[in-house]
């Protein structure tokens, strides 16, 4: 599929609608932050939003509602007749279809996958629109404090990883000849979400997508900060006393796939980013 790479002076008929086709058949990925929103919008809990209207643990909205003329069914948040029932608190993935957000040498990238914008073709009311820059159709989506929130979980990706290199390299287990972590990264790096988060365990994954951070919780940057050094402490407390190797490696497995369902979260190319570090390991010694 073609694959356009977009400034954010480009020219393009961008708008969004609250009932386009945006709201059928698509994936919604979602981070903790984003799903605090939603959950706020809703005047519900994230544990009681997550439960009732996302999958695999909280890392994407469910898309299991009315069936448009194509068969395509709606996100669970969808109204008939009225639109996203959350639309102040949808996340990044709404406010930018249908671009796409890459991170290349720590630069954002605005891409289209495509020959024609589906909001051309599904959405009647957009042709009567004036077109936008791709600059000002992200301040109209208020795209800002998303975007830092995806940014700054991506460095709490990277974090976990950390934790899950320590355990493998720090340790002494790859020193001793262990042959089994890095082939089970490589599983979890292949692995369909329901069966990730099957193996992350209900902990681990209430950890990570439902953390029990109320202060700065309107702050993207200082809440996923917050969120990490949770997740440290949890690790910490958890892991910090392991003394045989089959406990390093157990841990280790754990966190890295932890790390690689936040991945997902974000809409990261997991099983890439999975290469990337066992490639990484190896380097420092690690075998498989």
């Amino acid at each position: 599929m073609q694959t356009t790479k977009l400034s954010n002076q480009s020219i393009l008929p961008l708008t969004c609608s609250r009932a386009g086709t945006c709201c059928y058949g698509k994936v919604v990925n979602l981070n903790p932050w984003e799903l605090l929103n939603l959950s706020r919008e809703k005047k519900i809990t994230p544990k009681e939003f997550r439960d009732l209207y996302c999958e695999f643990g909280g890392i994407r909205l469910r898309f299991d509602g009315k069936a448009d003329t194509k068969g395509q069914q709606s996100c669970s948040q969808y109204v008939d007749n009225f639109g996203c029932s959350v639309h102040l608190g949808r996340p990044l993935a709404c406010r930018l279809f249908p671009l796409g957000r890459q991170i290349q040498n720590n630069e954002a990238h605005y891409i289209y996958q495509g020959a024609k914008f589906p909001c051309l073709t599904d959405c009647a009311e957009v042709l009567e629109l004036p077109k936008l820059s791709v600059g000002e159709y992200l301040k109209g989506q208020a795209a800002d404090q998303f975007e830092k929130a995806q940014d700054e979980y991506l460095k709490v990706m990277q974090n976990i990883a950390d934790i899950a290199f320590e355990l493998l390299l720090d340790s002494g287990l790859a020193a001793s000849g262990d042959r089994k972590t890095l082939k089970l990264w490589r599983e979890m790096g292949k692995a369909e979400p329901e069966v990730l988060a099957q193996k992350i365990g209900k902990e681990w994954i209430d950890y990570l997508m439902i953390p029990p951070i109320t202060e700065d919780s309107l702050n993207p940057i200082l809440f996923a900060q917050k969120h990490n050094n949770f997740i440290a402490q949890k690790a910490q407390e958890k892991f910090g006393a392991l003394k045989t190797n089959q406990e390093f490696h157990e841990g280790s497995v754990l966190l890295m796939g932890v790390s690689l369902h936040l991945a997902r979260g974000l809409g990261a190319d997991q099983k890439s980013i999975a290469e990337h570090w066992i490639a990484t390991a190896k380097n420092f010694g690690a075998g498989e």
